[in-house]
């Protein structure tokens, strides 16, 4: 039985809720425990731990970063994230189960923090946009986009190795990616259709406009991250709290890791930064004419212009 606490609601300084009962030391402790998804079941009753449905999601694309931009949103205190994909939106078995079942997935949390998870799948399915809208009509969802040709040998490449340790043979990209009768670019490809980003946030915004979407750029992302995370910062409407301290390049791995405080850092799995196979130039060549006219409708759809081919 939780004894009844007095509460200072709203943030300190650090951008942590402010409780009489609890110090500085003890708040960035919980603190790291909610960031690793591991609050005990004495801090859950303590401090009033809440588990909360998200107010934003990453709703995609595959293979565009999204596993790196929770991770790095995470570092901020007034966010927590769900560790594992929960596919409550794009699976029918899970979403029968019904909203409180999606909530219990939830992390613990403080009643004023932001709670996040990510589902790429969620940006390529029919039903998504109108299952979330039901749930909250005016939560925010992020995007993060990379090249989408590139996307698409991004994707090829993790099915191609998830088949190499199950010792099964596979086609080559340039095989799938194109039609063997008529030469011309396979839009029944799963890795191509999902590059067609604009086909699928039309869909959305059936449902929600476009100013509760913020577009991210996955290869920025991976090569200076700091500006793309604080402009979702802003989006999210939270307190500048990301800095360059929080984020340092490894040379061995390739791409930047994290630091959540002195003795806590953090790098993403080895799956990540995959090597892409070679791939035909005139394919690619093909595939990149094949996107551009949906690539300059996703400009002018959200505002946000690539450097794409």
């Amino acid at each position: 039985m939780c004894l009844p606490q007095t509460w200072h609601s709203g943030w300190n300084g650090n951008n942590v809720p402010s409780a009489s009962f609890i110090s500085p030391v003890q708040q960035r402790g919980l603190l790291h425990e909610l960031r690793k998804g591991s609050a005990t079941k004495e801090q859950i009753c303590l401090h009033h731990l809440v588990q909360q449905l998200p107010r934003a999601i990453i709703i995609g694309v595959r293979k565009g970063g999204t596993r790196a931009l929770l991770e790095m949103l995470n570092l901020h205190p007034a966010v927590v994230k769900a560790s594992q994909e929960i596919h409550f939106f794009d699976n029918d078995q899970n979403y029968a189960r019904g909203i409180d079942w999606y909530r219990e997935k939830m992390p613990f949390s403080f009643p004023h923090q932001i709670t996040i998870e990510k589902s790429p799948a969620y940006f390529i399915t029919e039903e998504v946009p109108e299952r979330i809208f039901k749930m909250n009509s005016s939560i925010k969802l992020l995007i993060i986009v990379r090249e989408p040709t590139t996307r698409a040998v991004s994707d090829y490449t993790q099915v191609l190795e998830g088949k190499e340790r199950k010792n099964k043979t596979y086609h080559k990209f340039e095989k799938l990616a194109l039609d063997s009768n008529t030469c011309e670019v396979n839009t029944k490809y799963k890795a191509v259709r999902t590059s067609i980003y604009t086909k699928h946030l039309e869909r959305w915004l059936k449902y929600f406009p476009v100013e509760q979407f913020h577009i991210v750029d996955g290869d920025r992302l991976i090569m200076d991250p700091l500006p793309e995370l604080q402009l979702v910062e802003r989006f999210l409407n939270l307190p500048s709290r990301i800095s360059q301290y929080n984020l340092y390049f490894n040379a061995t791995r390739g791409f930047y890791c994290l630091r959540f405080n002195i003795v806590f850092n953090k790098c993403l799995a080895g799956s990540k930064g995959r090597t892409h196979p070679e791939v035909d130039p005139s394919v690619v060549t093909k595939l990149q004419n094949f996107f551009h006219p949906f690539n300059q409708k996703f400009y002018q759809i959200t505002g946000r212009t690539f450097n794409w081919p």
